[in-house]
């Protein structure tokens, strides 16, 4: 018997995990997979997962065969296909298939949770600061007198953006390139709206770190990286004020819950599962406080706008895939 825990690091069919374990699964007699996020990019994620647990019995052996059932395509350049949409009456297709064998049990419905409270905190960009972005947006490139920026494709403009209204982006020649302070003033002034209360900083880049280290450094305002056993330990006893965190590094595993109960997020990430995660780090059992506040730096008019947007549906159809798999469960009277 395997139990495969966090079962969605298994949902990408050409990763080096899933085919090692592809390899044994015809030995296995039973797998259990556990995952709070299965779907965190849309039901094209399942089919792996799925494919670990029974072989391909319910979704198919190929995902050429999952996809043609399934999905149709949605963005397409000429034969490149860069994504797919689920065909009419595919979502509850799905569902029916794999009901026999999944249950879904949410936390609220059977722990004593806190409240979970989401705000956002736009700031904006002078209108100097905001032709650039837009320049960037229009062009894919940006001559600078401290460098150039270039993006090749709609992935790196996305990520070109994406720094940009964090305050700071990489020229072409790897420099840091500074476009605004609005988000460092925005997370001055939540951290000392917290009165005193720890605060988690979730960061997306590194020149994020840079610059959060700087600012906090200038206020002579006392922080630490969480990633030493050690920087944990004191975050739990209460002895940071200030914690970074790096969603990639942080979105499994750790218990954070006993050193507070405010998470800003200063650089957001398109990916639903590492976003839960990162909150679930302080929004868990064993959370003391009775709300667990998670606030959001949004430049406005900028692409922090479409990732907040993306999150919101990527949530909704995992919920509705929870939803349709529910367990129900009666207690004994």
């Amino acid at each position: 018997m395997v139990v495969l825990d966090e079962l969605s690091s298994f949902k990408n069919w050409n990763s080096k995990r899933f085919k090692a374990f592809m390899k044994v699964r015809p030995k296995v007699k039973r797998v259990i997979g556990l995952t709070g996020t299965p779907s965190s990019n849309g039901l094209m994620d399942l089919f792996a997962e799925f494919k670990c647990l029974d072989m391909g019995e319910r979704l198919g052996r190929f995902i050429s065969q999952y996809r043609v059932n399934y999905f149709v395509p949605d963005q397409t350049n000429g034969q490149i296909v860069y994504s797919y949409r689920l065909r009419k009456g595919a979502e509850e297709q799905i569902y029916n298939k794999i009901s026999d064998i999944t249950i879904s049990m949410k936390a609220l419905d059977h722990l004593k949770m806190p409240e979970l409270i989401s705000n956002e905190y736009p700031v904006y960009m002078s209108e100097h600061e905001a032709s650039l972005y837009d320049d960037m947006e229009a062009e894919m490139f940006l001559p600078l007198r401290t460098g150039e920026i270039t993006a090749a494709n709609a992935a790196a403009l996305s990520g070109k953006l994406l720094q940009m209204a964090n305050g700071a982006v990489y020229s072409d020649d790897g420099d840091e390139i500074q476009i605004h302070d609005q988000k460092l003033d925005a997370l001055e002034d939540l951290i000392e709206a917290a009165n005193g209360k720890p605060v988690m900083v979730a960061y997306w880049f590194k020149h994020d770190l840079t610059r959060i280290r700087r600012r906090l450094s200038e206020r002579k305002i006392s922080f630490e990286k969480l990633d030493s056993e050690e920087s944990i330990r004191k975050w739990n006893r209460g002895e940071l004020p200030v914690a970074l965190i790096h969603p990639a590094s942080a979105g499994h595993g750790l218990n954070l819950q006993s050193g507070g109960n405010i998470l800003i997020w200063f650089g957001l990430t398109w990916s639903l599962e590492l976003y839960q995660q990162t909150v679930a780090r302080l929004w868990r059992q064993g959370q003391s406080a009775e709300t667990v506040v998670v606030q959001h730096i949004i430049t406005a008019g900028t692409i922090d706008e479409d990732v907040m947007k993306a999150l919101a549906n990527k949530d909704m159809t995992q919920n509705r895939l929870i939803a349709a798999v529910k367990a129900r469960v009666t207690h004994g009277r």
